[in-house]
């Protein structure tokens, strides 16, 4: 759940950004509804979602409205927050963005690059302010990590490095089925996209920040265990591997960026994610009010979703892929 960690920053000096929460899912409601309620900058206008019992449910939580339309969410508030498929959120955002609201987003954008590219070009056709939800990149320990792997690079050139997140989430029993009974687990959109569309923008966005710009990977596995290689500008080399269905007592997210200054670890064992919603709350509402910039808004994202596309066209056709084959200009 998500809770309130802000107390140590200022106030926010402008009215609550009003936001409507498109989605009544676990993660809405355990991530994104909790997230607007939780603090000053910006408060739950009310929710929308397919399934209107659900939504009912949901905004009866929070003591805000159960939206009947996505229309009538739209004309009800200043933002929208997505936390829907992927296939779904890249139908809606644009949608959106053209009605000239802001969006906060997860990742991936889409089901594929083209739905990802096609939302980032609604957000630049209105200028929408706009923040994605790569959870890690809002706390500072990982904040505190790409500082000293930047420092790092500017030593010496950085050798390889390697990464892992592995975690049970997907298994029956695991925290991602919560409500499905034994044997009758489902990740809806994971089950067709696989573990790389759902791990593989965290893990290859930090692997990029600390070892350098990602010209190229080779990739192997399934959609349950993917195994990868990315070659880096700057000639470091890192090999990483993805899963949801190993049976961990917590999950375990860890890097190691080697070179001849010396090396640096990451791992969010113990780190408490519950922090890292204050930061992303704040961001939003001052791109929203401020016009400042995020930490990750729709133009890394595109980037991102085409390193997994990398990833996973490798994997399909076993070769390396250049990310200029994906994405040209990269």
């Amino acid at each position: 759940m998500v809770s309130d960690a802000s107390a140590s920053q200022s106030p926010a000096c402008y009215p609550a950004v009003k936001v409507g929460l498109v989605g009544a899912g676990q993660w809405a409601a355990t991530m994104h509804a909790p997230l607007h309620s939780a603090g000053a900058e910006t408060e739950l206008a009310g929710v929308w979602s397919a399934s209107g019992s659900t939504a009912e449910t949901l905004a009866a939580k929070h003591g805000v409205r159960a939206f009947g339309t996505f229309e009538e969410l739209l004309a009800s508030c200043e933002a929208v927050d997505f936390a829907v498929p992927p296939p779904v959120q890249a139908e809606l955002a644009p949608r959106a963005a053209d009605a000239g609201l802001a969006l906060l987003l997860e990742k991936p954008l889409g089901a594929s690059l083209q739905q990802a590219v096609a939302v980032a070009d609604a957000v630049r056709r209105n200028k929408a302010a706009n923040a994605v939800v790569l959870t890690k990149r809002y706390h500072q320990r990982t904040r505190s990590f790409l500082a000293e792997a930047t420092e790092l690079r500017s030593e010496a050139a950085v050798l390889g490095i390697t990464g892992t997140y592995l975690h049970g989430g997907f298994l029956d029993g695991g925290f991602l089925n919560t409500g499905f009974p034994a044997g009758k687990a489902s990740q809806g959109w994971r089950d067709e996209l696989g573990v790389l569309y759902d791990l593989g923008p965290h893990l290859l966005d930090l692997m990029e920040l600390a070892a350098g710009p990602i010209q190229a990977v080779r990739a192997e596995g399934s959609k349950d265990y993917v195994t990868l290689t990315t070659f880096h500008r700057d000639g470091a080399t890192g090999q990483a591997c993805l899963s949801g269905s190993v049976r961990l007592p917590r999950p375990r997210t860890a890097l190691s960026v080697y070179s001849t200054a010396g090396s640096l670890d990451y791992t969010t064992e113990g780190m408490d994610h519950s922090e890292c919603w204050p930061a992303l709350r704040r961001e939003f509402a001052d791109a929203v009010r401020l016009g400042t910039p995020v930490t990750v808004d729709v133009e890394r994202a595109v980037h991102v979703q085409a390193l997994v596309e990398a990833v996973a066209l490798s994997a399909l056709e076993q070769r390396r892929v250049p990310l200029a084959e994906i994405l040209p200009n990269a």
